[in-house]
């Protein structure tokens, strides 16, 4: 099937399974996280304390690890929740936020990274730190471009088996032999705190369902991408109302949106 028939299907999938998705990620994003994948449909649980984490992670859907806010129990509940959906065949999304320079949250990416996540999602500063190929960005901010970072994600795809997924105005998603470019979405993602923060958990939610880790991945970014395009349709809103428009839409947004608009390479 093409990219649009498999995002098709695997948003109808969600829907339909409820996915339950944990998340350990950061204190800014929480509640937006929490109600995007409501939104969406599927069911978040913010289950980040070392001793929970680990049983939790074996019975959820998906798993979402955020490094925007590693305080130390935390990293600890993370590496006990990868660990733990590793062994139980979880699929879960590593997002390693504003690593680079950063001496606690860089080294641990790459520890997490070991752990055999199914998914790895950033900006292109990000995906290059982490593939060995730079220093990081301004925080969570990108320095450099998604085509900089293409053959990085590539090859980061290749050495660690995860499908990588980097965001910027066209989104790529590759597992390192298949290239998948998204040109959907709206600038005003990028002005709400969690808009980027909350694509990793609804990855998390479609990885739950589908099988083939690059199509969850396109459909999660597709559908999360085109909601973004219904929240500015009409009257162009400011930040604030954008960000309610934005979980109305995720919660609207159907197979004809995808049709009407999907723009996939």
């Amino acid at each position: 099937m093409s990219p649009l028939e498999t995002s098709r299907a695997a948003l109808a999938r969600v829907r339909g399974a409820e996915p339950l998705v944990q998340c350990l990620t950061n204190t800014v994003v929480t509640n937006f996280t929490a109600n995007a994948l409501l939104a969406l449909g599927a069911s978040p649980a913010m289950v980040d304390v070392p001793g929970e984490a680990d049983a939790f992670a074996r019975v959820a859907g998906g798993v979402l690890v955020n490094l925007g806010t590693p305080h130390a129990e935390q990293r600890a509940a993370m590496t006990e929740a990868a660990t733990a959906a590793r062994e139980a065949g979880t699929p879960w999304v590593l997002d390693p936020v504003a690593i680079g320079a950063l001496p606690v949250r860089t080294p641990l990416a790459h520890e997490l990274l070991a752990l055999g996540p199914t998914v790895v999602r950033g900006n292109a500063s990000e995906i290059l730190a982490l593939a060995g190929a730079g220093a990081g960005g301004r925080g969570v901010d990108a320095a450099e471009k998604v085509e900089q970072a293409a053959e990085a994600a590539r090859e980061l795809a290749r050495t660690s088996g995860a499908v990588v997924a980097v965001s910027g105005p066209v989104d790529l998603v590759t597992d390192g032999a298949r290239t998948v470019r998204i040109a959907n979405g709206d600038v005003l993602l990028t002005k709400v705190t969690g808009g980027g923060c909350a694509l990793g958990a609804v990855m998390a939610a479609f990885a739950a369902v589908t099988e083939d880790a690059l199509d969850a991945t396109v459909a999660a970014v597709t559908t999360y991408t085109v909601a973004a395009e219904l929240a500015v349709a009409g009257d162009r809103p400011g930040p604030g109302t954008f960000a309610v428009r934005f979980l109305d839409a995720l919660a609207a947004v159907g197979d004809g949106d995808l049709v009407a608009r999907a723009a996939l390479s």
